[in-house]
């Protein structure tokens, strides 16, 4: 008997629940379930409390390991989670228990304790955890070309992609996805990042060579 296997990635190389164009039409199309909610109005679901809706993705929460908590400049508390999610990692911001619409920025050694974290706990596959492992460790100075990022070169559809450990705020890292537009140049993906471990070891591997990963103070919070 044959098993067919469907990939969790599209042809955009994105997660399919998150393409706009390969998921049009579809169950996981946003715009038909919102018209399905408003064919039902009638029924007696509550929507959630003060109308707020969990970011895209909040609804599978995986295994984790979170870093300590830390405060935005509107005085929100919040964690970074390392998560296993279907076909690859997620980083992303966490505050009451919903998933943040903005790129996970956080302390270079809670980054790195959340690798030997899921490391511990096995909960991501040994040949994911090896290489975030040996990405953390890479040695300073290896790469000393003026860019403050290290990072991971792939594709969005037709436009080129990049996976970005980068410094800001002086001692602190944003993970996220930057998209080279035509005619426009780098534009920032301000959101939570699921791709391939794969991905995220090529761009902390080439933050930890340009010395990116050191000298953080773990008890500063990002602003």
């Amino acid at each position: 008997m044959s098993v067919s296997m469907t990939s969790l990635f599209c042809r955009h190389n994105r997660f399919t629940a998150e393409c706009p164009i390969c998921s049009k039409g579809t169950v996981l199309d946003p715009e038909r379930s919102a018209t399905r909610r408003r064919a039902s109005s009638g029924s007696s679901r509550r929507s959630p409390a003060g109308g707020r809706s969990p970011a895209s993705g909040a609804r599978f929460k995986g295994p984790f390991a979170a870093s300590p908590p830390y405060q935005d400049e509107d005085g929100r508390r919040f964690e970074v989670r390392l998560e296993r999610v279907p076909g690859g990692v997620r980083l992303g911001a966490w505050s009451a228990g919903e998933l943040q619409r903005r790129a996970p920025v956080l302390s270079p050694s809670d980054l790195a304790e959340m690798v030997r974290e899921a490391g511990e706990r096995e909960l991501l596959a040994g040949r994911d955890i090896d290489a975030l492992s040996t990405a953390i460790a890479a040695e300073p100075g290896s790469e000393d070309d003026g860019e403050l990022f290290g990072a991971s070169r792939g594709r969005a559809g037709d436009l080129r992609d990049e996976l970005r450990v980068e410094l800001v705020d002086d001692d602190h890292l944003r993970v996220a996805r930057w998209i080279l537009r035509p005619g426009a140049g780098w534009e920032l993906q301000d959101s939570p990042v699921m791709l391939p471990a794969k991905r995220y070891a090529e761009a902390i591997a080439g933050a930890a060579r340009r010395g990116l990963l050191a000298g953080a103070d773990p008890g500063a919070s990002p602003s």
